[in-house]
């Protein structure tokens, strides 16, 4: 796959994700126009506001997660990380457990703990919680930081890693669709910052690390 086809991929996921919410508001804004009565009135605004609002989360966690927000080489607050996260996945069935002190992380670093978060939340089709926490912030010499490290637990029942996305997760895919694009974007940053990323199935849950 060459760049241009992983970058149309891309944008074909973001539009998916942004259909809904979007046509959600048009269709509350229709019965807005035609409707009188004043409880169907007041359903609809309050689902065109609902749906604003998700949709405005996930164009702002997109922002960072999937595009090039930030100059090169720069540093990402991971307290921010956590609301676009939180804010992403606010209304859905799977909650967050955001155990991640105030920290500045690498761009690239930062994109991969979010795009490995929603991977996690990806993984429980049934609902579950997203637990998130660091790990190798030891060591350093006070001039060198140690290097970043993250756990990813997701429980839930039925959780799971289907074949297509682990292969997605460690390039082994012999074709990328608009679906397995995100995981396959985790293999790249994971190859960028020279992390080891791993996917562990467990008794009613899946752990994610990467250090």
């Amino acid at each position: 796959m060459n760049d241009i086809e992983f970058a149309a991929l891309m944008v074909s996921r973001v539009c998916h994700d942004l259909v809904g919410p979007l046509g959600a508001v048009v269709n509350g804004m229709e019965v807005l126009e035609d409707e009188r009565d004043p409880a169907m009135r007041a359903d609809a605004i309050k689902l065109v506001t609902m749906s604003a609002d998700q949709a405005l989360a996930r164009i702002q966690f997109m922002r960072i997660a999937f595009g090039a927000a930030g100059s090169a080489g720069a540093e990402l607050d991971l307290g921010e990380i956590g609301r676009l996260v939180s804010g992403l996945l606010e209304g859905g069935k799977v909650s967050l457990n955001w155990d991640v002190p105030r920290l500045y992380w690498a761009k690239d670093w930062a994109k991969l703990l979010m795009n490995a978060t929603l991977l996690g939340a990806d993984c429980l089709p049934r609902g579950g919680t997203v637990t998130v926490s660091v790990t190798g912030q030891e060591g350093g010499d006070g001039i060198n930081p140690p290097p970043p490290g993250f756990r990813i637990r997701a429980e839930g029942l039925n959780a799971r890693i289907t074949e297509d996305v682990d292969k997605s997760v460690r390039g082994e895919a012999l074709s990328v669709d608009a679906r397995h694009v995100q995981p396959f974007l985790i293999h790249k940053l994971a190859r960028i910052v020279n992390a080891g990323l791993t996917l562990t199935p467990l008794e009613g849950a899946v752990e994610i690390t990467a250090g």
